[in-house]
């Protein structure tokens, strides 16, 4: 009799599972196949949909539903902001000249490449930006924020919380701080949708951007949100849509489904707590029963379900495949085997050797992780690292750029 193997997913900082209630809602959100800009019977419904899902998601981060801009995901919403602003600020026509002078843009060193690339494009485009430093913890340089910071910076874009070892950034101080020079500032929340309680009000950022299917829902849908008194150019231009701020027909199915995770909100403290236990118990058992292993940013503040590990002498890339055929779903930094020559950049940045990225993992837990997996799961791990290591001896060698 042919066994099937059981499969563990600890990759929910990639992408997450869609929800029993997402799952039961999408019939009906089917259904409702009319257009919402339609004013007859056939746009009723779906318009609904998006009402409902506009005022559950705007309830969700604190904020107002007017507030609220649908789009593909988060790095259309990224995109929108940084290309968006820029290109406000050299095209308005009623803008002071001191307005005008607003062309410099700052972000980390760490952020996701939907920041990244963009605000090389921005510098392409005639922008000055610089890039906030962090430390070997992944905490940002605050003195070079503040040295940096000045009456022509437009816009700051720092992550909410970092997609790789899942460290927190002072987003509420950055704000303030960048507000104090007339600058905008915005945080790419996308990890941090569903793993921690975001309230926009307290936080008092100008823009964010979230992901749906990094909290349980459908891919496709993302959202900006844009505080009242907040301009900038559509990415997308077209008919009316979102308040003639992103055009293109929407898209009710993931909208309505976004509209479902959103009301899954209350619970998401509870989950984190209980996420970060489990998460500690998974390192503390690593690091007890696995030699040379360290804990990425493991002294700052992290979402609560993320791990970053560097496990000296096994290969990043080798331990997931090792990993992916007992059934266990990770992903790691590390690019040695990929046909991409560079380790993560991210880890780079912190500060950490190349032979330490290319033998980094990282674990993301979710909603519907258990004890028993975790365990069973260090386990593996302990079987697979002790096999490389063993390995590495035999040859003298690892895996190397």
């Amino acid at each position: 009799m042919i066994q099937t193997k059981v499969l563990h997913y600890f990759d929910h900082n990639a992408t997450t599972p869609v929800c029993k209630e997402v799952l039961q809602s999408l019939p009906e959100f089917a259904q409702a196949w009319g257009n919402p800009s339609s004013i007859h019977w056939g746009g009723r419904q779906p318009k609904n949909i998006l009402r409902d899902a506009r005022k559950a998601v705007a309830e969700m981060v604190n904020a107002s539903p007017l507030e609220i801009i649908f789009t593909s995901g988060g790095s259309e919403a990224n995109n929108t902001v940084l290309k968006g602003l820029l290109e406000y600020y050299q095209t308005a026509q009623f803008l002071t000249p001191e307005q005008r002078k607003r062309t410099h843009f700052m972000s980390s060193e760490v952020e996701h490449p939907s920041v990244m690339k963009t605000m090389q494009h921005l510098k392409d485009m005639g922008a000055r930006v610089d890039f906030i430093p962090v430390n070997r913890q992944g905490q940002i340089d605050m003195k070079f924020y503040e040295e940096h910071l000045s009456e022509e910076t437009a816009l700051v874009s720092v992550m909410f919380a970092n997609n790789e070892t899942g460290t927190l950034f002072p987003i509420k101080e950055m704000a303030e701080m960048a507000h104090k020079k007339g600058a905008l500032f915005h945080t790419d929340a996308v990890q941090a949708f569903g793993k921690v309680p975001v309230d926009l009000r307290a936080l008092n950022v100008d823009f964010a951007s979230f992901s749906g299917h990094k909290f349980y829902s459908v891919k496709g849908t993302g959202v900006l949100y844009a505080k009242k008194g907040n301009n900038v150019t559509p990415l997308i231009h077209g008919g009316a849509q979102e308040r003639h701020r992103r055009g293109g027909t929407e898209n009710t199915l993931g909208i309505g489904a976004l509209g479902v995770v959103a009301k899954r909100a209350p619970m998401i403290a509870e989950k984190a707590e209980a996420l970060a236990a489990l998460r500690d118990h998974m390192e503390a058992r690593i690091l007890s029963e696995i030699s040379e292993v360290t804990v990425t940013a493991g002294e700052s503040p992290r979402l609560p379900n993320t791990s970053s590990l560097v496990l000296k002498g096994a290969d990043g890339e080798t331990m997931l495949m090792s990993l992916d055929i007992k059934g266990y779903a990770v992903s790691t930094g590390a690019a040695c085997s990929s046909g991409n020559p560079e380790p993560s950049p991210v880890l780079l940045a912190m500060g950490l050797t190349r032979a330490e990225a290319q033998n980094s993992l990282r674990v993301s837990l979710g909603w519907d992780s258990t004890l028993e997996q975790v365990d069973a799961f260090v386990d593996t791990l302990k079987t697979v690292v002790d096999r490389l290591r063993s390995l590495n001896d035999d040859k003298g060698e690892t895996c190397h750029v």
